[in-house]
């Protein structure tokens, strides 16, 4: 169960930064978006850590704000995941996936708060 809420709120702060931003774009179906809440999770849980702890000295030499690009390289391999299996998420720049990446953190941490889950 804790599984489907984490795929539903990826989802819901990913249709958020496809709502806000322009370059950051999704053109397909629901089962698809929820497809890629799930694979969002799979990065979150398998590959975001391990850049993180590679990543320490530039974490703390930048005072946590090199997370930001942790998070948007997390979310460019969710793109190129997408584009493999056709599921419909582009982006037209890595600025937009560093802004996309900005807004899925700020969304995440607002719905994690707002259910509990943190």
């Amino acid at each position: 169960m804790a599984a489907i809420v984490r795929i539903i709120m990826n989802a819901a702060a990913l249709w958020v930064a496809v709502t806000l931003l322009d370059g950051f774009n999704f053109d397909g179906s629901v089962l698809a978006f929820l497809g890629i809440g799930a694979v969002m999770g799979i990065i979150n849980v398998t590959i975001k850590p391990i850049l993180t702890v590679l990543s320490l000295p530039l974490i703390m030499v930048t005072l946590g704000l090199f997370l930001i690009v942790i998070n948007a390289v997390s979310l460019w391999l969710v793109l190129l995941i997408s584009d493999a299996l056709s599921l419909g998420l582009t982006s037209e720049s890595f600025g937009w996936t560093v802004g996309a990446a900005l807004i899925v953190t700020l969304v995440s941490w607002a719905l994690e708060t707002f259910t509990g889950r943190r």
